[in-house]
């Protein structure tokens, strides 16, 4: 079979990933940093490389041999600015990553993007690959999209490279060690959610993203990229169905805006003396927002791409949180 390497595997996308591409007979190394602690994923056979997304040579050591290189790993915060981190892994990682994969030979890249390097709905029926970018008109222009579209264009610019683009959704799953986007099923189920916000996400279950992935290395176009989300649905109807599955009650307050809006603008004011904070301006326009739903019709088409409901996605995270005493 083929031999697959893996950026960011020891996260939640990686991991499931790699269980995925494991269970399909192939191959798989991944990239690490020393730090990184993968004892999570001590049931899969993966052969762990040092090399930092600053590390050209071992990136290359690592993309040699492989037929497809899932450059999964990124940065991520909430926070308004762009940061250094956010620039040194969303757009100098992209930039080291795509000199390691022409260097080492590989023969294709699938870079994973997000919905963010997309675009938001203007008129309320979902968006497609090709919305333009519009984050900066409508005020969501944080760090993370700023950094992650930037991230994508360079992959996008690079044409001297087989490379797929791969643009996931909000995503829950096991394996989500940090956690990342668990962490609103952590917060719900322990019912420490204050209430629910009218805004619109869109949510699948990762492990359909992992295998969207594998069917892009495999049917993907040459430089095209793929939407691979699943439910646009409110995070009133999303928090409900979280706690009807971990078995408690659900938020029961609606939070008002216009406190929502006093405690962004404190946010930004705490952001910019320097302080880290979860809450802007910009995460209250996210919560409140209609404008946050995608179509995944083209990778339905074109790679077979079939999401799931995305309740098993909750249930099977909510035991692996309970199973890790994360929960």
């Amino acid at each position: 079979m083929s031999v697959a390497v893996i950026t960011g595997a020891s996260g939640l996308l990686g991991g499931n990933l790699a269980a995925a591409l494991l269970a399909a007979g192939h191959t798989v190394r991944a990239t690490r940093r020393r730090s990184t602690k993968v004892d999570h994923l001590a049931d899969l056979a993966i052969e762990w490389v040092d090399g930092d997304l600053g590390d050209a040579g071992a990136l290359t050591a690592a993309f040699r041999g492989a037929d497809v290189v899932f450059h999964a790993a990124a940065a991520v915060d909430v926070r308004k600015g762009v940061s250094a981190e956010l620039t040194a892994g969303n757009v100098d990682g992209v930039r080291t990553v795509l000199s390691a994969f022409k260097a080492a030979g590989a023969k294709r890249l699938v870079h994973v993007s997000s919905v963010v390097a997309v675009g938001l709905s203007t008129d309320g029926r979902p968006v497609d690959e090709t919305a333009r970018w519009n984050f900066d008109l409508a005020g969501f222009a944080d760090g993370y999209a700023i950094t992650k579209r930037q991230g994508e264009e360079l992959v996008r610019a690079a044409t001297d490279l087989d490379a797929v683009i791969v643009n996931p959704t909000y995503m829950f799953g096991p394996r989500d060690v940090r956690p990342s986007s668990g962490r609103l099923i952590i917060d719900v189920a322990r019912r420490k959610v204050p209430g629910w916000t009218p805004g619109y996400n869109n949510f699948v279950d990762v492990r359909d993203v992992a295998r969207g992935m594998i069917a892009a290395w495999q049917k993907g176009a040459r430089g095209e990229r793929y939407i691979l989300g699943g439910h646009d649905l409110t995070y009133r109807a999303i928090m409900e169905t979280i706690a009807g599955v971990a078995g408690v009650k659900p938020p029961r307050l609606g939070i008002p805006h216009l406190a929502a809006r006093a405690a962004g603008w404190w946010g930004d004011r705490a952001e910019a003396r320097g302080k880290r904070t979860l809450v802007t301006s910009t995460t209250i326009r996210y919560a409140f927002t209609d404008r946050f739903r995608f179509s995944s019709a083209k990778a339905i088409r074109d790679l077979g791409y079939a999401p799931s409901p995305i309740e098993p996605a909750i249930a099977d995270a909510v035991a692996w949180f309970r199973a890790h005493r994360m929960l």
